[in-house]
């Protein structure tokens, strides 16, 4: 009950339950969203499960953005990207990445347990991701971290609404094709 009075005059303020965006190629990592939905569905207040590829059927550009701006980036504050194997080629993920930087809002990449290291120890995440890593912008974590607990995902995803917006890097063209 937010914002009732108490019997002292004291007001009695609910947690605010951040909306966060979830991004993720729907094929290959869908079991990681479902865990991650269910274990944090009383912390957040909307976690997005809408595939792109079938909720907004297509080829216009500009319209496809525009739906992903006030579907489902409007009204949150934080895109996390879960990123697997195949992840790094997926446009609608570059789009979804692109409008959350458009917004100015926090951006978490996450290393899922099934994405693959190279013998150098390196990763292949969205380009548009790993420019705002290298920039500072997005927070790059692994799947333990972010699923360490309620918490501990609460900070990542403040932390990564504080992020000075100057430090956005948003000029790549679009993904125009799935990889």
């Amino acid at each position: 009950m937010s914002g009732s009075l108490v019997g002292s005059g004291l007001r009695i303020q609910a947690a605010v339950k951040r909306k966060v965006f979830v991004s993720y190629h729907h094929d290959g990592d869908q079991p990681y969203y479902n865990a991650f939905s269910q274990a944090f569905h009383d912390t957040y207040d909307v976690i997005t499960d809408n595939s792109l590829e079938r909720q907004i059927n297509s080829e216009d550009v500009e319209y496809v953005m525009r739906r992903i701006r006030e579907n489902y980036i409007i009204g949150s504050s934080c895109t996390i990207v879960l990123v697997g194997n195949d992840t790094y080629a997926r446009k609608y993920v570059d789009w979804e990445i692109k409008a959350t930087l458009d917004a100015g809002h926090g951006l978490i990449g996450v290393q899922l347990p099934t994405l693959s290291v190279d013998a150098q120890g390196l990763v292949t995440v969205p380009a548009r991701l790993n420019d705002n890593i290298k920039s500072s912008y997005a927070l790059w974590l692994t799947w333990e971290d972010i699923t360490r607990s309620p918490q501990t995902c609460q900070a990542y995803i403040e932390a990564a609404n504080a992020m000075d917006k100057q430090l956005i890097v948003n000029t790549r063209a679009r993904r125009l094709r799935n990889g």
